[in-house]
C-alpha cells in the first residue's frame, strides 16, 4: 500500500454489448490469462442462458443476484494490546461490487456442468433467488460480523 499519495483508480471502459461499466468490471473478473474476448464470450452467452430459462432479461438477473450477494457488513482483524479481534467494518460500495463479483465466479466454477457459462447462469439465478454458495457465503459474513459486534468500538481507521 501506498504510504504517500492515493493511487488513482484505472478507468474501466464500458463492454461493448450493454455499455454497463459494472458488466465490464464483471467480465474483467471472470477473465483469465488476458483472454478477454474468452470471458466476454462466456459471459453473454451465460446471459443468453438465463434468458432460455427463465423467459426474463439477463441483465436484470445479473442485478439482482448482484444487490442479493453484496455484502453490507464484514470483519477485520485488529490486533490490540497483544489480543487479535475480529472487528466489524462496512464494506465500501466498489469492494461489495468485487467481493460479490469473487464470490459469484468462484462459487459458478465449483459448480457442476459442462461449461462455464453454463455454471455462471446457474450460479447467477441461483443468487438472484436468494439461493446458492456465494448467497450462503455473504450470509456468514454477516453473521461473523453479527456475532462480533461487542468489539465494533475498537473500530478501524
Amino acid at each position: 500500500m501506498a504510504r504517500r499519495k492515493r493511487i488513482p483508480s484505472r478507468r474501466i471502459l464500458p463492454d461493448p454489448k450493454y455499455g454497463d461499466i459494472r458488466i465490464a468490471r464483471f467480465i474483467n473478473y471472470i477473465l483469465r490469462r488476458g483472454k478477454k474476448s474468452l470471458a466476454e464470450r462466456i459471459f453473454y452467452d451465460a446471459l443468453n442462458i438465463i434468458e432460455d430459462k427463465k423467459k426474463t432479461n439477463g441483465l436484470d438477473v445479473f442485478r439482482k443476484a448482484m444487490s442479493n450477494v453484496s455484502p453490507v457488513m464484514e470483519v477485520k482483524s485488529r490486533r490490540i494490546g497483544g489480543a487479535t479481534y475480529q472487528v466489524p467494518i462496512e464494506v465500501r460500495p466498489k469492494r461489495r461490487f468485487t467481493l460479490a463479483s469473487r464470490w459469484i465466479i468462484s462459487f459458478a466454477k465449483s459448480r457442476h456442468g459442462s461449461s462455464m457459462a453454463e455454471k455462471l447462469a446457474g450460479e447467477l439465478m441461483a443468487a438472484a433467488n436468494n439461493e446458492g454458495g456465494a448467497v450462503k457465503k455473504r450470509d456468514d459474513t454477516h453473521r461473523m460480523a453479527e456475532a462480533n459486534k461487542a468489539f465494533a468500538h475498537f473500530g478501524y481507521r
